[in-house]
């Protein structure tokens, strides 16, 4: 792929080509591509200062800002890794990310240094490899950003990076409670990019308004198909998502694009229909619903709410990039399918549990083949061997192929609860409320709800002859439990109520089934 630039390379030609042009940007600063090409060259050589080596990690635990912007495109030109945080999390699994993923530098924001001062002993980075912007001033023990970057040059730094070296490790939470590291390439990257571009139809006068936490795979994926187009990243920088408020920003700030979970679109939907109707939506052109199972009935809503804008949606997850995508002229004629594959992949394969190919309209496991798959599990040669079967790659997620050839979703991977668009496994859930010294027992589960797709359900044994209350638990989980993976609600059941197969194993479908009612 010889000619072909990474995401930093890229930068740089759109600096020199359309200097003037605005680039990146959130709800209080822009920069032109100028601008973002020299902090984020700056900030790359101020990284290789600290004695950085090629391939070295660095961690990001920030809210949506434009800062992010720099921070992708800087380790891209140095060389380095991003380990992006979700900030959602607490700081004993901050710490297990940052440790399982031998992180070498540290970038915070200002309102979250607290979660990084709780776990700042426990974790191995040098102390002068702690860096922190934001409103407030610097605390002691960290370097300020600005004035770090004003010390690094504004050269595109000389480190020779290829297309196969890695450029991000992302972690994503796993069955067996311990969150995985997943490794992707810079080509992996730029490849993904470019099926965007096509899928979408994207040119350089598209403009992205980037929602969902710039610490997730879905905005960092589309944030390199702007980006590496010449396209406006717009970051959406609010620590919470209001409604009317995006309503706004999607009518009056010139994205022609963004892309947001059921939630989000169900939030907007129950806005009084005079907030609704008052702006307009001309610019907007392009919609994607992702992340979540959207009910047939809400895309209905968004398309009437959103009339000239193309609703999309696609499937895919960290490992995999887009897997499928179905497009604004299928929603009608396939609502509830996830399309088919997407431009460049080979054709999907539904599998059974022998490794057999499934006859059409029969549920099997899904494995997609494409040029932009994850390189491995970070550490984990076992855990990456299991995802394949040849050049084939599965997350666990169970689907049908019907007779035109759309993939519907028939599951998803084994348990897994999906709310407000993040992924929450009950294992973990699981082994932290189940360590309540009153509890025997617990199964955690994910229950319907009209807001967040799904809400975590806790179903409790306690131990004979303890008086339990949901309150005990609430307070149990918030020390424990990052706020969206706490359980919202409990229920009580006696030993021989529990469900469990031949070996003892918890159905969780059956209590699924008995809870939902």
């Amino acid at each position: 792929m010889k000619g072909l630039l990474n995401f930093g390379q890229m930068l740089s030609a759109h600096a020199r080509i359309t200097p003037s042009r605005v680039g990146a940007r959130d709800l209080e600063r822009s920069m032109t591509f100028k601008q973002w090409n020299e902090r984020s060259c700056r900030l790359a050589n101020a990284l290789l200062s600290l004695s950085l080596n090629k391939g070295d990690r660095v961690a990001i635990l920030a809210y949506n800002c434009v800062e992010w912007c720099e921070i992708f495109a800087a380790t891209a030109k140095a060389g380095l890794v991003a380990l992006p945080i979700n900030f959602r999390l607490i700081g004993k699994e901050v710490q297990f990310i940052i440790n399982n993923g031998e992180a070498a530098a540290f970038i915070v924001q200002d309102e979250l240094v607290g979660v990084v001062e709780e776990i700042r002993k426990d974790i191995s980075i040098k102390a002068n490899r702690f860096i922190h912007f934001g409103m407030r001033a610097c605390p002691a023990g960290y370097r300020d950003y600005e004035d770090f970057l004003a010390a690094g040059s504004a050269r595109d730094p000389s480190q020779n990076v290829d297309l196969s070296d890695p450029w991000t490790l992302m972690y994503t939470s796993g069955t067996t409670g311990n969150p995985k590291g997943v490794v992707r390439s810079h080509r992996s990257a730029v490849l993904l990019s470019m099926v965007t571009e096509i899928e979408l139809g994207l040119h350089r006068n598209d403009g992205a308004l980037l929602v969902m936490p710039m610490c997730h795979a879905n905005s960092l994926n589309f944030f390199g198909a702007f980006g590496y187009c010449g396209g406006v990243n717009s970051i959406y920088s609010r620590k919470s998502f209001d409604p009317e408020h995006a309503v706004r920003t999607l009518a009056e700030g010139g994205s022609t694009f963004t892309s947001l979970v059921p939630t989000h679109y169900i939030m907007m939907l129950g806005l009084p229909q005079a907030v609704r109707g008052k702006y307009n939506y001309d610019d907007l052109t392009k919609l994607m619903i992702s992340s979540a199972p959207a009910r047939p009935e809400t895309k209905r809503e968004v398309m009437e709410m959103f009339p000239n804008s193309g609703l999309f949606e696609l499937y895919g997850a960290t490992e995999t990039g887009w897997v499928t995508m179905l497009h604004p002229h299928e929603q009608f004629t396939k609502l509830g399918s996830v399309g088919r594959e997407c431009v460049g992949a080979a054709p999907i394969r539904i599998l059974d549990e022998a490794g057999n190919e499934v006859p059409d309209g029969q549920p099997g496991e899904l494995y997609c083949c494409n040029a932009h798959t994850f390189d491995c599990y970070w550490r984990l040669p076992e855990k990456t061997k299991e995802a394949f079967r040849g050049d084939y790659c599965s997350v666990g997620d169970m689907a049908r192929r019907d007779d035109d050839g759309y993939i519907h979703l028939s599951d998803r991977k084994s348990n897994m609860i999906i709310c407000g668009g993040e992924n929450i496994y009950p294992s973990e859930v699981e082994a932290l409320v189940g360590a309540h010294p009153m509890v025997k027992d617990v199964a955690v589960i994910g229950l319907p709800d009209e807001k967040w797709g799904e809400r975590v359900h806790a179903v409790i044994v306690p131990h004979d002859g303890a008086t339990l209350k949901e309150s005990d638990l609430l307070e149990w989980s918030k020390e424990r439990l990052a706020g969206y993976k706490r359980p919202r609600s409990y229920a009580f059941i006696a030993e021989s109520e529990m469900p469990r197969n031949a070996t003892g194993k918890v159905l969780h479908r059956e209590l699924k089934k008995k809870f939902s009612n």
